[in-house]
């Protein structure tokens, strides 16, 4: 593939790196904190109003086709600033499902909310112990037209300011994917804090009422799709998080001076710093690859899983480097390169951990069949 980016893709990025640097700084992101606050409402006004989500979807829609390329680019300027907003799970969960999956009818009714930033969308997949994609522990039960869930979802970022939540659930014994409405009857969101300030929740459902999504025989293969996107998205935003980390920590490490020389200048500083450069251009790499194949309409669940086990593993290594190469500094909690540090692990754990997605690709890679197939 040509890594270089199109003049469409370079003034998105450029958009979106505006709005955010101005809006998402230190301090801003410090008040925040402060107010207890998760959500930037107001950023993420800006970002819908500005256009930055409708650029990713189809012509057809009125958007500018930069598919998930595009998303990946967004989502990296989103990591550099650590911006506080639900840009990643409402696209993933919401945008993308709705217009891959969705009835005509569906889309012309959600489309337009989802583009101007007034309807937030959480993805309730991930259940504690399980791979994804699995048949969870969720249940689903048909009620005539419809359906019922019942079963609970831990630690679901984005839940408590989420409008509507996409969720996995066993129906019939096998894998099926729902929204249901966060203000349902049977369904009751509580605040669970996580490592980022991601507006996470626990959610339960008792008899909640859920629309199934799509065909109910093609299940897994829905979830599926939705999962392999949302690896690469994770991925990128982990690429953005790990560059402005790294960038942070080469200009502490320049500017503090140990004995009356800079820190930068002792060797294993150096290494430190360098490796953690090419960790980063690791997960930036397999991530655009991912991403570029899907668009391409390429099955890419290897290449997603490589870019997910990179966004885990390697983005481990680059945050944890930089904190360290801040000394006593990077251990204050106000201190911005903390918020990267936070942001990485998070990353690191959410949907799976990355000796998940290793199990996962070796277990992918041992049933590719002998005189090759479709990887």
């Amino acid at each position: 593939m040509d890594f270089n980016l199109t003049e469409d893709q370079r003034d998105l990025v450029a958009l979106a790196e505006r709005i955010l640097a101005d809006q998402s700084t230190d301090e801003r992101l410090k008040k925040l904190a402060q107010s207890g606050a998760d959500l930037d409402a107001e950023l993420w006004g800006r970002v819908a109003e500005a256009g930055l989500v409708g650029a990713l979807i189809p012509e057809e829609h009125g958007g500018g086709d930069l598919g998930l390329v595009g998303l990946a680019l967004l989502l990296e300027q989103q990591g550099r600033f650590t911006a506080q907003i639900p840009l990643l799970d409402t696209v993933v969960y919401g945008l993308l499902p709705l217009l891959r999956f969705g009835t005509s009818a569906a889309v012309e009714r959600e489309l337009p909310g989802l583009l101007d930033g007034s309807r937030i969308v959480a993805g309730a997949l991930a259940e504690v112990g399980a791979a994804l994609p699995a048949v969870p522990r969720t249940t689903a039960r048909r009620d005539g037209a419809g359906f019922r869930l019942d079963g609970a979802k831990r630690a679901v970022p984005w839940l408590t300011v989420a409008h509507r939540v996409l969720v996995t659930a066993s129906l019939d014994g096998a894998l099926a994917v729902f929204t249901v409405d966060a203000d349902a009857a049977g369904v009751a969101i509580e605040a669970a804090p996580t490592t980022a300030p991601w507006a996470s929740g626990n959610l339960t459902l008792t008899d909640a009422p859920a629309t199934l999504l799509g065909d109910a025989e093609a299940g897994a293969e829905i979830a599926a799709w939705i999962v392999d996107r949302a690896r690469v998205a994770l991925a990128a935003q982990q690429v953005g998080v790990c560059e402005r980390g790294l960038a942070r920590t080469v200009e502490h490490v320049n500017t503090r001076e140990q004995f009356g020389k800079p820190l930068a200048t002792k060797q294993g500083v150096m290494l430190r710093a360098a490796e953690a450069y090419m960790d980063t251009e690791a997960i930036r790499v397999t991530t655009l690859e991912a991403a570029w194949r899907m668009d391409r309409g390429e099955a890419a669940t290897e290449q997603a899983l490589v870019a997910r086990w990179y966004a885990s593993e390697a983005g481990k290594r680059v945050v944890h480097a930089c904190q360290h190469l801040h000394g006593g500094t990077g251990s204050d909690i106000d201190h911005p390169i903390h918020r990267h540090f936070l942001w990485g692990r998070q990353i690191d754990v959410t949907l799976g951990s990355g000796i998940q997605h290793l199990a996962a690709l070796g277990d992918l890679l041992a049933h590719v069949p002998a005189q090759g197939g479709n990887r």
